[in-house]
């Protein structure tokens, strides 16, 4: 079996007896939305399968199972080992049939009924989990006329995100390693790791490489996003938020960053709707509801409405609030691999030039009639709002856009 040179791109190195890629796409569009199928390339299922390799020991020993196998892609490798597929698509396990024939393949819903038995395997086989599982925020903004509800799930398993329910499901199949490619927000962010709770309490992460959404087509139009190819082992020990903070993540393109690195704009302002506890008169401003540095891409800052999305800008606040502001319009210097990170800041070096941001920020919304302030004019602020940045990223900030 062919090993990843030192030093080489994780894409560049043979993929493991794969079959000849075959271009999926004989679902139409709002299918592959809806049952989150998007298929993968070759170079990505190379990427999986060496993590495999080079962390796991007798491979020979476990039965390897892709509970969402596709065309089989995962499945096609010289692994002398027992190889399962489930998919819910009758279509595609047709080809991977032909394509993989040494494989038990099962046509049913793998989020159903979620069981050892539903794969033929007993309590006592050691199983190894594959693949690229569907993911589908049904509650993200992208794409949604064309999302509707499309898998049904077990009820200790459902969640917003049926990427999420499949990780619930690898946990209560048991499996000794769980080698898959998730969307990285499914780690970095609190509020999903929380749903990843029975998960993170017996898993920890052993490996992982960050790639970009970009290497599948269909998944993002305008914004990428990081996905991991990450190798979970079983672990009594589980994780909790403080050690995927500090997890030391590395990207196709060899950078490496750690959650506790950054500090984020988060701990300074008011991130959601506060109208419960901010009265308007109070408010000298308006602003939109925060989220992860991709959705700034998209959306608003300053608005003039109070609508439910709104969150009331006292003058205490009001520099934060142009800090952000500012930081959108720099925000094609970040890479992909911190889009679903908070906003980011260094506060110590942000409040020796506030008033560049506070200057820039008004200078650029005149609506909101607030005093600029002196000191600083339009030149001087962006220098020192671009040097800014650049040491904020330091080894992550895009030169050239």
């Amino acid at each position: 079996m062919a090993l990843e040179a030192e030093g080489s791109s994780p894409f560049t190195h043979p993929i493991l007896s794969l079959v000849a890629f075959m271009e999926q796409n004989h679902l139409p569009c709002h299918d592959r939305i809806n049952l989150g199928s998007y298929y993968t390339k070759p170079a990505i299922v190379s990427l999986v399968l060496s993590l495999l390799h080079k962390n796991v020991g007798d491979i020979a020993a476990y039965a390897l199972v892709d509970t969402s196998c596709g065309y089989g892609s995962f499945l096609a490798t010289d692994f002398p080992c027992r190889k399962i597929g489930a998919d819910i698509d009758k279509e595609a396990l047709k080809v991977a049939s032909a394509q993989v024939p040494a494989a038990t393949l099962f046509y049913h819903n793998s989020l159903r009924h979620v069981s050892r038995r539903q794969y033929g395997l007993s309590a006592h086989d050691k199983i190894i989990i594959i693949g690229n599982p569907p993911y589908n925020d049904a509650t993200s903004l992208v794409r949604r006329q064309l999302k509707r509800k499309a898998m049904e799930v077990d009820c200790e398993l459902k969640t917003r995100d049926i990427g999420i329910s499949f990780l619930r499901a690898f946990s209560k199949l048991q499996a000794d390693y769980i080698c898959i490619l998730h969307p990285l927000s499914y780690l970095i962010k609190r509020a999903n790791f929380a749903l990843l709770k029975d998960f993170a309490q017996g898993y920890r992460l052993l490996a992982a490489r960050v790639i970009s959404s970009a290497e599948f087509a269909e998944t993002s139009k305008a914004t990428t996003f990081p996905i991991i190819a990450a190798l979970y082992q079983r672990n009594a020990a589980g994780m909790d938020f403080a050690f995927i903070e500090g997890y030391p993540f590395i990207t196709t393109e060899e950078k490496t960053f750690r959650l506790s690195d950054f500090d984020y704009v988060t701990g300074y302002l008011h991130k959601y709707p506060n109208q419960r506890h901010i009265r308007q008169s109070e408010a000298v401003a308006k602003f939109w509801t925060l989220r992860d540095i991709n959705a700034l891409r998209r959306s608003r800052t300053f608005v003039q409405k109070t609508t439910a999305s709104t969150v009331l800008v006292t003058t205490q606040m009001l520099d934060y609030y142009c800090y952000v502001d500012v930081f959108k319009r720099h925000i094609t210097h970040i890479p992909y691999y911190l889009g679903n990170c908070d906003i980011i800041i260094d506060n110590y070096a942000f409040l020796e030039i506030k008033d560049a941001f506070r200057f820039l920020s008004l200078q650029h919304n005149p609506q909101l009639g607030l005093e600029i302030g002196s000191g600083w004019d339009g030149d001087n602020s962006r220098k020192a709002v671009s040097s800014y940045m650049k040491n904020l990223l330091h080894e992550h900030y895009i030169n050239g856009v």
